[in-house]
């Protein structure tokens, strides 16, 4: 009975602080916005969204690609167009519940590649952790580029410079303490903590053994550009965001993927936050909004009309399976 109440509550409160999001963003725009909002959404230019949407389908395919790099030493090669649908079907499926994607796409490539589970589980965290390391250097690098608005946006809520590096100063020397203290301590806990933290690095450091690590690093690369060239040329279906530099459309991007890690496809809270980091930098909460929605439908419609499609041909062009 609790196992089902805990996958319950698993499926159903995500969607639950999607909705509340959305409303939360409903009450707080007066109609006169939301009329214009969504006269700048129905107006977006097709061709901008076209192209951000290409974008976002070539990301996803270089993402395949790099999968078949990370499987290869295991001696498994699984047929490209395989990998393709079953990274479609994943984001599908996190759009219902975070993460299903990741079981989902371990079980498909069991199913139709012979790969065991384990194997193919161990290699998505793998490459899921790459993933974020390599989210925070664009972290990094966006910090560095927009140091002064930044702490100026700190500023404005109470902190001020010397406090956002006390701050930042302690938080790394209790992350260092942690990490001493679990790797001297033999505490059940710690040691799982030790030995899960491991296999983690070894996945990381894996990739140098690899024979093709360089074009590994490549698609690595090409899908962080492609993620946040999605999002670059939707300034373009705005008026008021048509001028943003790159560096600006960092910090958006920054903001949006926190919203995307941390609801069900940043539903609800992807166009607030995105709209929060353009405010920084004199964009209008309509022409922000307006700019978040349009990113938000766009990658969501793609994920939903892809994901679908490959729910249908993948078991039809593996029938033999």
């Amino acid at each position: 009975m609790n196992q089902s109440l805990t996958k319950t509550l698993k499926l159903i409160v995500p969607i639950l602080i999607g909705v509340f999001l959305v409303l939360y963003w409903y009450l707080k725009t007066s109609p006169e916005n939301r009329e214009q909002i969504l006269f700048y959404i129905k107006e977006a230019d097709i061709f901008w969204v076209s192209i951000s949407l290409f974008l976002g389908v070539i990301g996803h395919v270089s993402r395949a690609i790099r999968w078949n790099y990370l499987l290869e030493p295991l001696g498994y090669k699984p047929k490209l167009i395989n990998n393709i649908l079953m990274i479609f079907m994943a984001y599908l499926a996190n759009l219902g519940v975070p993460r299903t994607g990741e079981i989902l796409r371990a079980t498909a490539l069991t199913t139709y590649e012979g790969v065991p589970f384990e194997k193919g589980f161990g290699i998505i965290v793998t490459e899921r952790v790459i993933d974020l390391i390599m989210l925070l250097i664009v972290v990094i690098i966006t910090l560095f580029l927009q140091t002064d608005i930044i702490i100026s946006f700190f500023e404005q809520r109470g902190f001020n410079a010397s406090g956002l590096l006390i701050l930042g100063i302690g938080g790394l020397v209790a992350a260092l303490i942690f990490f001493l203290f679990i790797k001297k301590s033999k505490n059940a806990i710690a040691l799982k903590i030790k030995a899960f933290v491991k296999g983690l690095l070894d996945g990381v450091f894996s990739i140098f053994k690899m024979k093709r690590k360089w074009a590994f690093v490549f698609h690595t690369i090409l899908m962080r550009v492609c993620y946040i060239g999605m999002m670059w040329v939707i300034k373009f279906t705005v008026p008021e965001t048509t001028d943003l530099s790159l560096n600006e459309i960092m910090v958006a991007f920054v903001f949006g993927a926190f919203a995307m890690a941390t609801t069900n496809g940043g539903v609800g809270l992807f166009p607030i936050l995105v709209s929060k980091a353009l405010g920084l930098f004199g964009i209008s909460s309509v022409s922000g909004d307006a700019f978040g929605w349009i990113m938000w439908i766009a990658q969501t419609m793609m994920n939903i009309v892809f994901g679908a499609i490959s729910f249908l041909l993948l078991p039809l062009l593996n029938r033999t399976k």
